[in-house]
Order: C-alpha cells, then sequence, then structure tokens
C-alpha cells in the first residue's frame, strides 16, 4: 500500500515513520508513506495557501487551488482521497479493515477553520476519528495510518489483531502476565488451567461484561446476547 499525505506540517510525521510497528512494515516493502507539502504546490510567491472567508468570522480556510494541484499531482486509477474532517464519518475499526483494500491513500490533513468547501468535489470520503477538534489534521492521519498500517497481511499475525477490541462489537477481554500473584491479586484460575475450551469461554464472557459495563453502545450496535 502507498499512503500520500498532504499536510502543511510534514515534519510531524517524521518520528511516526521511524518506530514500532510503522518502521517494520516499511523496512518489510509492506507500505509506503510520501509526505506531501501543500505549500508546494501553491501559486502563491509567498507559498500562502489560506485566507480569510467570505462572509466574515474568525479563522482562515484553505484555499481550493493548492489543495486541488497536489492531489492532482499524486491521483491514480487506483487512488482514495480521504480528507480528514471533524465533519466526516466517525472512524472505526470495520473502516480500518476497509481501508486496507486499497492500493493508495491520499490524505488530506485539514487545518485552520477547515478547507474551502469546494476541496470535497475532489473528495472520495471524510474522515473523522471523534467528536473534537484538534489543531490540524495530522494526528487524525496518524491514527489512520497507525490503524492501517497494522492490519496490512504480513505486518503483524493476524490472530493478534482478530481478538482484539471492536472485531465482534465487544471490548477485549482482561489480560494477565507474570507474576501469577501480584500484591495479593491472583491471575483467574481459569487462565492457570491449561483447558483451552473453558479459557475461550471465560474470555468471551469478560468480554460481554465489560462491554456492557464500560462501552453498552457496542452492545446495541452489534445485538450480541449478554448473557
Amino acid at each position: 500500500m502507498k499512503i500520500d499525505i498532504i499536510t502543511l506540517f510534514p515534519e510531524m510525521f517524521t518520528e511516526l515513520k521511524k518506530h514500532s510497528i510503522i518502521k517494520k512494515a516499511i523496512s518489510a516493502k509492506k507500505v509506503t508513506i510520501n509526505l506531501v507539502n501543500l505549500r508546494d504546490f501553491s501559486d502563491n510567491k509567498h507559498r500562502q495557501v489560506d485566507d480569510y472567508q467570505y462572509g466574515g468570522g474568525k479563522g482562515m480556510v484553505l484555499t481550493p487551488q493548492p489543495i486541488y494541484d497536489a492531489v492532482a499531482s499524486l491521483k491514480k486509477a487506483n487512488s482514495k482521497v480521504i480528507l480528514m474532517s471533524p465533519k466526516g464519518q466517525l472512524y472505526q475499526q470495520k473502516k480500518a479493515y476497509q481501508l486496507t483494500q486499497e492500493k493508495h491513500l491520499i490524505i488530506i490533513c485539514g487545518h485552520y477553520e477547515g478547507v474551502d468547501e469546494r476541496v470535497l468535489d475532489i473528495v472520495d470520503e471524510e474522515i473523522s476519528i471523534g467528536d473534537y477538534i484538534l489543531t490540524g489534521g495530522e494526528i487524525a492521519a496518524m491514527v489512520i495510518v497507525d490503524s492501517v498500517t497494522r492490519l496490512i497481511d504480513g505486518v503483524i499475525e493476524s490472530e493478534s489483531h482478530l481478538q482484539e477490541s471492536f472485531n465482534n462489537n465487544l471490548l477485549d477481554y482482561p489480560v494477565y502476565t507474570r507474576p501469577e500473584n501480584f500484591r495479593g491479586k491472583k491471575v483467574p484460575e481459569v487462565l492457570l488451567s491449561g483447558h483451552h475450551e473453558n479459557i475461550k469461554k471465560w474470555r468471551l464472557e469478560q468480554q460481554k461484561k465489560q462491554t456492557k459495563k464500560k462501552r453498552p453502545d457496542l452492545m446495541e450496535r452489534g445485538m450480541i446476547d449478554e448473557k
């Protein structure tokens, strides 16, 4: 997969590429992450990419020309153009899986008061990572890059992410490691039993219990039997 990120602050992504799973994926040639400075496409001699709003209002708006030209320079027949925006579809694990099927993602990082509405004509999808406002779309884009990259075949073992939270509209089950007894708090006996069927049953019960307590909305969404 190739991921192009159009941003005013490409340096924000430098460390992201150097560590952990993303570094591993890049080294294994599972993903290519390319950073595109939006100012490089400005036709303004001062490389300006923003301007005041028509109709008045606080905050600057990203102008359409640099974004149009940046996307045009990157887009291929198999490209999917995503705009990070608080007005977009709320991002969930299901969408992360869907995006792994794409060959080429172009992610536009909004900034300031947003982007000129006409930019939406060249955008395939708007995505939001939550009902709150960030200074810009860079951090949100990092969330997309990280969550998608780790799901690409061969980056991590498929069993690892198939058992994670949200894959069946349930939170993940509790996990334990050594020591067996930590300050009087013991690991549940079933996990020490070696009985795989009982462990599997216990974990599912715990998933339902934790989801009902912490995120009942997921239970409703998945229509999971709460018993």
